[in-house]
């Protein structure tokens, strides 16, 4: 069977989806392994790095290969050349791409989309999804430092003492947790907030401080350990109670996000009005929306005197080590589905179901079949 690598051609999007040191994985596996030219070359990796690992190059990637392996949804155009029958595995966007995903069924690919992978135990080493927001995490304390006018550190100079930074981390999840770790190591001083009670133990762990608001909830993921909403009402006191906690913050980075429906809105306007001027709001949910009201998704703006850094694709911006992350997990599915050098589908194991959003022309996925019915809202 053929594995195909194409380049990626959405223009923010510098990750590819298999890099070298993998290649000699899947040919030991009995795949051929088709790399488009220049296909990892925004990531730092050449054309001879694949030919050198065992990996062929060719220009007409989707109509050759029984594998697609991509980062982002394929275009329609892309759709359309795919071999039929063939098996893609990326990130799909399922709930909101409804005519790519009914492209693949009429298609008749089986398609895995990589968020939807759940997470237990063993699916750790192909949960691209967790991947991608340690570098989300990462990456947010950077660009709030780099915007913020003062220190993250205490320091004391000759010219005076210079006191900490106060950064406000909402959400302790993958992200969460990486951005506490960077703002530490950067010297701030750090709060954290998360709905679920059992993630206090891990903030601290870090050296932050957990903010306890009295509103934590039991039933804050679902079975397969993704984030569930909130009522409105839960939300609007959430609101009310962690305002002083922005507004005596320098950054605040939030991380809030609920599959397949609009970031719920943590900061409101107001809240952004009583934040010093000068402070930093980074708002990783901006690809959803955002959590701050006054974000606007893929956009640096300044509300009354606070910077809000609503750049989306963050993991991207870091595409070496972005793409060594992401080609694991995804090398470690596809290693996972093979069988005798094939794509075996065991519907009764999870790891197989969960991700599987497409097969044999039927979308599959209860929750996305849900969400692309005829008179079903797909934003």
């Amino acid at each position: 069977m053929i594995v195909g690598v194409p380049t990626e051609t959405l223009p923010s999007e510098r990750r590819v989806a298999l890099v070298p040191e993998l290649v000699p994985k899947l040919t030991k596996a009995g795949l051929e392994v088709l790399v488009q030219p220049g296909a990892g070359a925004a990531a730092g990796f050449s054309d001879p790095s694949y030919l050198e690992r065992g990996a062929r190059l060719d220009p007409e990637i989707f109509q050759r290969a029984d594998i697609l392996l991509k980062v982002q949804l394929p275009t329609a155009d892309e759709i359309g050349r795919m071999k039929e029958g063939s098996t893609l595995i990326g990130f799909l966007q399922p709930y909101t791409s409804a005519a790519e995903i009914r492209a693949l069924a009429a298609r008749k690919v089986t398609a895995f989309s990589m968020e939807l992978m759940p997470r237990i135990t063993r699916a750790q080493p192909m949960d691209a999804l967790s991947a991608m927001s340690t570098i989300s995490g990462y990456k947010a304390v950077l660009l709030a430092a780099s915007r913020l006018p003062k220190f993250f550190p205490l320091l004391m100079t000759a010219a005076g003492t210079m006191t900490p930074a106060r950064v406000l981390i909402i959400g302790a999840g993958v992200a969460g947790l990486q951005a506490i770790g960077t703002a530490k190591r950067l010297g701030a001083v750090v709060e954290a907030y998360d709905t679920r009670p059992a993630v206090k133990e891990q903030v601290e762990s870090l050296g932050a401080r957990f903010v306890e608001l009295g509103l934590e909830t039991e039933d804050a993921e679902d079975k397969i350990g993704y984030a569930k909403a909130q009522s409105e009402e839960f939300y609007k006191q959430q609101q009310q109670m962690m305002s002083r906690y922005v507004t005596g913050a320098d950054v605040v980075i939030t991380t809030a996000l609920v599959p397949g429906r609009r970031a719920p809105i943590l900061i409101t306007a107001e809240m952004v009005q009583g934040m010093r001027p000068g402070s930093v709001i980074v708002d990783l949910a901006a690809e959803q929306g955002g959590n701050c009201a006054l974000t606007e998704p893929g956009q640096e703006v300044v509300r009354h005197g606070v910077a809000i850094v609503g750049l989306t694709n963050l993991p991207s911006t870091v595409p070496l080590h972005a793409s060594q992350m992401y080609a694991r997990t995804v090398t470690n599915f596809l290693m996972h589905l093979l069988q005798d050098g094939s794509v075996h589908l065991d519907m009764n194991d999870e790891l197989t179901r969960g991700p599987l959003v497409v097969h044999q022309g039927e979308i599959l996925h209860a929750a996305v079949k849900a969400r692309l019915s005829p008179g079903a809202k797909v934003r």
